[in-house]
């Protein structure tokens, strides 16, 4: 097993919270133990492994069976709504009933790729919603492209006492505001450590900290220095150190905070 270099601030370890990957990916068929291991030898506190159809979904909740750290969540991506089958609310229902099974997505709308028609991705969207106020779960969101969309549908259907998660944020500094006057989380992904990023950034640096999350959408969006490889939950830490100089604060301080919120939102003990 290769290790990477710990997560250390002045000799003292940061505690490393991802609340948002894909463990489930293809890109871990050929060492998924392998990194689930690592992380976990590495001090990672807590991974929330997301699922975006109803395969990935379940195999989230058998991976998230297998390690104590790992949580999981339920959804049909945006990109994927299309394909989604008639009884797909049924089957995502039998998944929340899992006992480590803590969100519903990742849900939302994606009008960048339009992989699915846009007037399936917002009935799914929607539906997505009403399962998430019925079984009174937080709600895992996705939007890219399609902001203002969303944000319509928000404002009609409302979020439940749950609340829920903006993840990989990437809107404006209104939007930001409006979702927390609505409950929910914002959450930064590894674009954060990109130069020329001042508005996110910015936006990052402001966000209460009560309400803030960090994650690496692993496999995907690497953050620096390992952007261009492979993404995975330890280097969340790359996202929470940025975050921390952005807001002048220690890293470790951060990080204990990011974990509370985290467990906070997804109801973990």
């Amino acid at each position: 097993m290769i290790l990477l270099n710990p997560a250390v601030e002045n000799g003292e370890q940061l505690i490393l919270a991802d609340s948002h990957a894909h463990l489930i990916d293809g890109k871990f068929d050929p060492d998924r133990k392998e990194v689930v291991e690592r992380s976990r030898a590495e001090g990672m506190s807590l991974v929330i492994d997301v699922g975006y159809d109803l395969d990935s979904s379940r195999r989230s909740a058998e991976l998230a069976g297998q390690a104590e750290f790992i949580c999981s969540a339920a959804g049909i991506h945006p990109h994927d709504s299309g394909e989604a089958p008639k009884n797909y609310l049924e089957d995502l229902k039998k998944l929340a009933a899992c006992d480590k099974v803590v969100a519903i997505g990742e849900t939302g709308l994606d009008f960048y790729r339009n992989l699915s028609p846009q007037d399936v991705q917002r009935r799914v969207f929607r539906e997505h919603l009403a399962l998430a106020r019925e079984l009174n779960l937080p709600v895992i969101i996705h939007s890219r492209q399609a902001h203002e969309d969303l944000l319509k549908i928000l404002r009609s259907d409302k979020v439940g006492p749950a609340g829920g998660v903006i993840h990989c944020f990437s809107g404006s500094p209104e939007m930001a505001r409006e979702c927390l006057e609505m409950g929910f989380y914002i959450s930064f992904a590894g674009v954060i450590t990109y130069k020329g990023n001042s508005k996110l950034k910015s936006i990052a640096a402001s966000i209460p900290l009560n309400r803030i999350l960090a994650e690496t959408d692993s496999p995907f969006l690497t953050p620096e220095p390992y952007r261009g490889k492979r993404n995975e939950p330890l280097y969340v830490r790359y996202t929470i150190e940025e975050i921390a100089r952005l807001r002048e604060m220690p890293a470790v301080e951060l990080s204990k905070i990011l974990l509370e919120n985290t467990r906070r939102l997804f109801g973990i003990k």
